[in-house]
């Protein structure tokens, strides 16, 4: 299968003569972390919504590792596992009972289930939690539910949409750690507003304004890009109050 997991171009959304989203095109490649910028109402989630085929782009062409999305979306979708901000969770069920349903939305076959609830519960901090009551677990423990449900069919894709909301910093950095480890053996494509977060975790980094891309590229090529600008959250600051006075 391609190296090229993801690959956008000219991917649109309109609501009526509204444009949320206007001509994004990038790729990412198997083992990066795109970091996925803006400020409230750039177009993220809209984005991000296309990009796990839960909303469909008025124009535009969207590749999952190859595979058309909006011509062959089980095939493609099979290799994608997505967060929303608010985690899809069943708070009256077990730790266990969710990630098995969750594996058998995914169609991961009947025998191998077991090992893939043991195996991802490991990689996600949850192999002593597997009887208790998802609403019994703390916010940071639910945040850990709802990727490992990303990732229980082992996708080559992994989408994050603010997977640190309302997290305490030591709940943060443990989902860093996670994200980070991801990121090895995936591709993810993370939005957050928290730029350190971006900074500490990300190879690459793509900044929305007012639904289009104000900049794509990584950290070295951002600062020959804004050399007059001290880090990325100046140069953050700039390209959006740039756009918006334009």
């Amino acid at each position: 299968m391609t190296n090229i997991t993801v690959s956008t171009s000219d991917l649109s959304r309109s609501y009526g003569t509204r444009t949320a989203v206007h001509d994004i095109g990038f790729e990412l490649r198997q083992g990066e972390v795109l970091g996925l910028l803006g400020p409230n109402g750039a177009g993220k989630t809209t984005t991000l919504q296309m990009l796990a085929g839960c909303l469909a782009p008025s124009a535009g062409r969207i590749e999952i590792c190859g595979i058309d999305l909006l011509e062959r979306p089980r095939e493609a979708k099979a290799l994608l596992g997505f967060l929303p901000e608010t985690p899809p969770l069943y708070r009256d069920l077990t730790v266990d009972e969710y990630l098995r349903f969750a594996a058998r939305l995914h169609h991961v076959p009947k025998a191998g289930i077991p090992a893939a609830l043991e195996r991802t519960k490991r990689r996600c901090g949850l192999a002593d939690t597997g009887k208790r009551l998802i609403g019994s677990l703390s916010k940071g423990f639910q945040q850990r539910v709802g990727i490992a449900q990303a990732i229980v069919h082992n996708p080559r894709v992994v989408i994050l949409d603010e997977p640190t909301v309302g997290l305490d910093p030591i709940q943060i950095r443990e989902i860093r750690t996670l994200i980070r480890e991801l990121g090895g053996k995936h591709s993810v494509i993370l939005s957050t507003h928290i730029l350190t977060e971006v900074e500490s975790v990300c190879d690459r980094i793509q900044i929305m304004d007012r639904g289009q891309l104000v900049f794509g590229g990584d950290f070295a090529q951002l600062k020959q890009a804004h050399p007059e600008q001290a880090g990325l959250e100046e140069v953050f600051i700039h390209l959006t109050q740039q756009e918006e006075q334009a």
